[in-house]
């Protein structure tokens, strides 16, 4: 009796010492699992749309590089203020292919105002009324010359090779665009069916 009793203490014993396995390598409980991190915000707008910083914006249909198809003439002013931004020069042709690009600062359109000036200083509102007027004037008939070149006209070294000049002295049709840059910077531009490209002439005061 005494060895059937002390077996069956032994093995009480060896239960209740033995270690708990589900304490010891068990999942860690939901409470005390790390907090996951938030995702980034991939999918939030921006602030600034391209569209956002557009001031003015003046376009004009006219004839230039087809003789039956007008080209789109857009002249857009882009930036934080009418008289620090950036206005970019497209022509783009019927097809939607941009022909002709050139950027111009806002002081670009305002420094012929010194012509137009009264005083020998401007408030900052008719500054801004001067880049408007000219934006709105950019595309005006005036500027728009058939032909581009006239039979007469001497050729001039230096901006167009001779070549792609005698062509254009040949074609009648020819429509040229003539701009002002600054104060005195006459800038003309004409399409070579030759270089099949938008090439430019001597300005229109030489």
């Amino acid at each position: 009796m005494r060895a059937v009793a002390f077996a069956v203490l032994f093995v009480l014993a060896t239960a209740c010492s033995a270690p708990d396995s589900a304490q010891t390598t068990g999942p860690t409980p939901p409470s005390e699992a790390p907090a996951a991190a938030e995702p980034l915000d991939t999918a939030r707008a921006p602030a600034v749309t391209a569209q956002s910083d557009t001031l003015k914006v003046v376009r004009r249909r006219h004839l230039f590089s087809s003789p039956t198809t007008p080209d789109v003439f857009t002249l857009a002013l882009r930036g934080s203020s009418l008289l620090g931004g950036e206005a970019t020069l497209t022509i783009t042709d019927g097809s939607g292919q941009v022909i002709f690009r050139e950027v111009l600062s806002a002081a670009d359109l305002e420094a012929s105002l010194v012509y137009e000036m009264k005083q020998s200083t401007a408030t900052a509102t008719e500054r801004e009324a001067f880049v408007r007027k000219r934006m709105d004037e950019f595309f005006a008939d005036k500027n728009f010359r058939t032909p581009a070149i006239s039979p007469q006209q001497a050729y001039q070294p230096g901006t167009l090779d001779r070549a792609a000049w005698d062509e254009l002295r040949r074609q009648p049709k020819t429509i040229g665009f003539q701009y002002l840059v600054g104060k005195e910077d006459a800038r003309r531009v004409v399409w070579s069916p030759l270089k099949k490209q938008v090439v430019q002439l001597p300005g229109f005061g030489g």
